[in-house]
């Protein structure tokens, strides 16, 4: 017997800031969903996810909650843990970076990287953003010293650091991406990366000595190690890479395919210094990558705070997991963002799952007990329509395993439905009804209830790595055997004789909107945490505040920043001769799409900058807090107008 080909998939360790919502599940759902659809082909199939549960945020938090800081962490990997079996994601360890099995890998390969000068020891100085564990220079920071990605303020720090020689790869990373061409995904993505090395990598400070919780560094254990080198190593760690027998290790990341998933804002730490670890290591990069886009809300992007969450165990609770499972899939295309909206949930719940795909389940069993007593055989007597169903599941059956084969699920439970909306047409070209009316129609009734009774089992089939449970409870329902659920299954005219249940229950009751809106209020909008008030800045005159240009200006075009997932580069139009470019970290809030039409306040006489490579002719005015950023916007006024 042939052996099985393997796939090893991963989603990010998380790290333990708080309560996961959405967006978070969002990556561990996807990755249970290609694991399923993977199983079911037949590959021997490993899937891994955990904790990063290191670093000076966790140390904060835990000092905050005045409890030990191992304490902290495993409260919240609990936690996770309780979300991931309440979504059934079938994950094969959970593996935390405070364990043992990793701590040995993490200090070994730094050590390694050591001896032979891959890493080097030298003082760094700079703007530290906690947030994103990273430092920055002058020029990224501005004047104002805020973070170029999260545009949160920096700490200027000064302190020993160990580095990774970066700049010493960069040509062989370079090179081993361009020579892969599928290694990052999309593509778009891939171009984002190869233009960030081309303007030069700069050497990676891999420790700290600001704090003690972490993975100590064994030659000097002053320092600990930096959370993204730690972090990054779990992939090997997990499975056994030091082992003296590594049996997983060679299995599943020597073994046929290995797939990395994570968010777009983690992409360049995946993309960049994970290869370049395996490659100063002599450890192959066996994996491809796949960094997908964000789930947003209506005002912006998904954060951990209290304000500005959706959180998956409402929803769960109170449709049932897969009403949840099939939302989270089939909103968020390949490499786009996407939009939780509780009102879009409850229509695409009303529309395609009961009206659709519930309904044509119910009609069709109905049909088949009040015809024919509830069994049904195939028989020879065609409709001029037949063909074009049948030739609808084959193809849909093609289509769905390219689409999932190219990591698209989003796409792929799309063509799942269209042969639901196709099935649903078939009844009303065919008219049963009519049919069951006339006695000599009688084998031409029975074949057009076969057709979709096969239809159906073939649909049930393929949700199977997203909806488990309504596909096993409408297996049950056509009363089909496990034979007919596998892949090899999935033709027309494979169980010729069907059997169905007496009665079923609606997969998919319909909904209330407005009812269901008022009740998911509170999973959508949560107090936010009070916090003492933010210091008021040293005072100043009518004369400085004179010194600042502000004017109104209305956004006429919007797009990502090719080099840095937090900023949107805006086309700003002052009413002057030239509309101005203005650079603004505020895409962990807002969409390109979202920013166009904005009537909104620039800071008209602000020096010219370039932030990452892009010119900025102003700022637009914004209020924040921690964990959430609104652009100020304007009703009746014209741009060029003052605001004084």
């Amino acid at each position: 017997m042939a052996q099985s080909k393997t796939f090893y998939i991963t989603t990010p360790i998380y790290y333990p800031s708080g309560k996961l919502h959405i967006g978070n599940a969002y990556t561990t759902l996807y990755c249970d969903v290609l694991k399923r659809y993977k199983s079911l082909q037949g590959f021997d199939t490993y899937y891994l996810t955990g904790m990063d549960e290191h670093g000076k945020k966790v140390e904060t938090s835990a000092e905050a909650a005045g409890i030990p800081a191992q304490d902290h962490v495993d409260k919240i990997a609990q936690e996770t843990k309780d979300l991931w079996a309440l979504m059934d994601i079938e994950y094969d360890d959970f593996i935390r970076t405070t364990e043992k099995r990793h701590k040995t890998v993490v200090q070994t390969f730094f050590e390694q990287l050591l001896k032979q000068k891959d890493i080097y020891l030298g003082h760094y100085e700079g703007h530290y953003c906690m947030h994103c564990e990273s430092f920055f220079t002058d020029t990224q920071v501005g004047e104002d010293h805020l973070c170029p990605d999260c545009g949160r303020p920096t700490q200027t720090l000064k302190e020993e650091s160990y580095f990774l020689k970066l700049s010493k790869y960069e040509k062989k990373l370079h090179d081993f991406i361009v020579d892969h061409p599928d290694f990052i995904q999309p593509e778009s993505r891939r171009n984002e990366v190869l233009a960030f090395i081309e303007s030069g990598l700069n050497d990676l400070s891999v420790s700290r000595t600001t704090f003690d919780w972490g993975i100590k560094v064994v030659s000097d254990p002053k320092h600990v190690v930096y959370v993204w080198l730690d972090a990054l190593t779990n992939y090997v760690s997990a499975l056994g890479v030091l082992d003296q027998d590594p049996m997983l290790y060679d299995k599943y990341w020597n073994g046929d395919e290995v797939l990395h998933v994570v968010g777009k804002d983690i992409l360049r730490f995946h993309a960049i210094y994970w290869p370049i670890m395996l490659m100063a290591l002599d450890i192959p990069i066996t994996f491809k990558l796949y960094a997908h886009g964000w789930y947003m809300m209506k005002d912006g992007k998904m954060s951990k705070s209290k304000g500005g969450a959706i959180y998956p165990e409402p929803f769960i609770h109170r449709y049932g997991l897969d009403a949840m499972r099939y939302y989270m899939i089939r909103e968020l295309p390949f490499g786009s963002d996407g939009l939780f909206a509780p009102d879009a949930f409850l229509e695409r719940l009303n529309f395609d799952l009961a009206n659709d795909f519930g309904n044509l389940l119910n009609r069709s069993i109905a049909m088949v007990n009040q015809y024919f007593g509830g069994e049904v055989t195939q028989k020879n007597a065609p409709t001029d329509v037949d063909a074009a169903l049948e030739k609808k599941i084959e193809s849909t059956v093609q289509d769905y395993d390219a689409l999932m084969d190219a990591y698209k699920p989003a796409e792929a439970v799309q063509v799942v439905f269209s042969l639901i909306s196709r099935a649903n047409k078939y009844i009303d070209e065919t008219t049963p009804w009519v049919l069951a009316k006339d006695p000599a129609a009688k084998d031409t009734l029975e074949n057009v209830l076969y057709h979709l009774l096969e239809a159906l089992r073939v649909i049930g089939t393929l949700l199977q790595p997203v909806m488990h449970d309504s596909s096993q409870q409408l297996f049950k329902d056509l009363n089909v055997d496990e034979d007919a659920t596998v892949f090899a299954a999935r033709i027309y005219g494979f169980k010729p004789v069907y059997r169905v249940a007496k009665t079923v229950t609606p997969l998919f009751p319909r909904l209330d909107v407005a009812q269901e809106l008022d009740a998911l209020k509170s999973a959508t909008t949560q107090e936010a945490p009070k916090k003492e008030g933010i210091p008021i800045k040293a005072e100043i005159t009518i004369d400085d505040f004179a010194k600042l240009d502000l004017r109104v200006g209305v956004i006429t075009a919007c797009k990502a920043h090719e080099n840095a997932d937090r900023l949107l580069v805006s086309t700003v139009d002052l009413g002057e001769e030239k509309p101005r470019q203005i650079v603004s970290g505020i895409a962990g809030h807002y969409t390109p799409e979202a920013m166009v039409g904005k009537k909104v306040i620039v800071v008209a006489n602000l020096k010219p900058v370039k932030l990452r490579g892009e010119l900025s002719e102003g700022m637009l005015l914004a209020g924040s807090n921690d964990e959430t950023l609104e652009v100020v916007e304007l009703d009746r006024l014209n741009p060029g107008d003052l605001v004084k």
